[in-house]
């Protein structure tokens, strides 16, 4: 899959952000749509994946503290790499400000995901809109 990848403030990547984490927050893992909007957004930077055809198919943003949150990529991207563009784009925008590490809250079904980027747990299981969540590390060396 070809991927184009665009990372900005919320003004610019609103609209397809959104729709992202909708389908994937809301409609597939049924969070209720008030836990999904925070008034972080607008503080963050976003990364927003697109395929060859232009519909974007993944996102995450980078908050300014340095946690990397919000990652979802829709069900007809997934395992082809757009999940690890995105972690790799925002990872990269914060060692560019001169953040030392970044953290997530990462389900635990992602935990082998964020892994192999790197990322080593930090603490115990604990829940998030009734999902089991663990937090994870990556201190940039």
């Amino acid at each position: 899959m070809t991927l184009h990848l665009t990372v900005d403030n919320w003004a610019v990547q609103k609209a397809d952000a959104r729709a992202v984490r909708f389908d994937v927050f809301v409609i597939e893992q049924k969070i209720p749509v008030e836990l999904e909007w925070d008034d972080m957004d607008e503080h963050c930077l976003h990364a927003v994946a697109y395929n060859e055809a232009g519909h974007a198919i993944g996102t995450g943003r980078l908050l300014p503290d340095g946690h990397i949150g919000r990652m979802a990529v829709r069900a007809a991207g997934r395992g082809q790499g757009v999940g690890a563009a995105i972690l790799q784009a925002l990872m990269e925008k914060a060692r560019q400000r001169g953040d030392t590490a970044v953290v997530l809250n990462a389900q635990t079904q992602a935990e082998a995901f964020y892994s192999r980027h790197g990322f080593s747990r930090d603490g115990d299981e604990f829940y998030e809109a009734g999902i089991a969540h663990i937090c994870m590390r990556h201190v940039f060396g």
